[in-house]
């Protein structure tokens, strides 16, 4: 993203008045903190009560990047960190860890066949978005770049040391400091969603989005779940139904699916059904 001078605006830019700031004499005045532009003071930026600045700021960075990209629409794919891919399942942290590698290789295997189908709207429809880290993300990513294509990762700033996976598309790594933003960011431009098995964040990630259709904050589109066997032991679906605390109805609002081929079939055939 560049920022490019409004040639029809007759006031200095932005980026000008930052530059010759950067070349007036050095004097107590000069050195002072209440004498930066306010738009090059980070510790100004970063006061509490700038938080409100902070998070449109955050919102509008990667809304604009896209934009300028022409991404239209996205496939976004959750998932567990922790799944290894299958040449690694044998150094799983568990045994049901390992079983679960088939899906690293089904996350990859459905973002390949996305990404291709991407690229024949030059990349600007179905474009793959993960959280950008590794196990199901990385797989993600990684079929997305086997096809030949882009893909979106929203990465998050955590207190342990984390680096963005290798198959991002550099120009669509994004990183976050604020959880809602980046949630926002994974579904405005969402026109299905997987998710593959995982833990608290792969949890929060999609009651997030059963929540946001089933109140109508948010249209309906494909929510596949990948591992109905998984699913069915971790959620009681059924339970929350008979209890009353959601409708029978809600249980519509996903779907099982085992194989990449699958959650390919359910897009296609939404798309049909319009």
């Amino acid at each position: 993203m560049t920022d490019k001078e409004d040639t029809t605006h007759s006031m200095p830019h932005s980026d000008e008045d930052a530059a010759r700031a950067e070349r007036i004499p050095d004097t107590p005045q000069t050195r002072a903190p209440a004498y930066r532009l306010a738009y090059m003071d980070r510790e100004f930026l970063l006061r509490k009560e700038l938080r409100p600045v902070r998070l449109q700021l955050e919102l509008l960075k990667p809304e604009m990047i896209m934009d300028e990209r022409g991404i239209e629409s996205t496939v976004v794919l959750f998932g567990g960190a922790r799944i290894p891919a299958p040449e690694h399942a044998d150094e799983a942290r568990t045994p049901i860890l390992g079983e679960l590698a088939k899906y690293y290789e089904q996350a990859r295997r459905f973002a390949h066949i996305m990404t291709e189908r991407s690229m024949q709207t030059y990349g600007r429809e179905y474009v793959i978005c993960t959280g950008g880290g590794p196990g199901v993300m990385e797989a993600g990513n990684k079929g997305a770049e086997e096809a030949g294509g882009q893909s979106i990762g929203l990465s998050i700033v955590l207190p342990h040391e984390q680096a963005p996976n290798a198959y991002v598309t550099p120009a669509l790594c994004f990183n976050f400091h604020y959880f809602a933003i980046r949630k926002m960011h994974f579904l405005m431009r969402a026109r299905a969603v997987t998710v593959f098995p995982g833990g608290f964040g792969t949890m929060d990630e999609l009651f997030e989005t059963l929540t946001l259709i089933q109140t109508g904050r948010m249209k309906r589109i494909p929510i596949l779940l990948f591992g109905r066997e998984f699913w069915d032991e971790v959620i009681n679906w059924k339970a929350l139904a008979r209890a009353g605390t959601i409708s029978d109805s809600d249980l519509d609002l996903f779907r099982y699916v085992e194989t990449a081929d699958e959650a390919v079939k359910i897009i296609d055939e939404w798309d049909e059904a319009g």
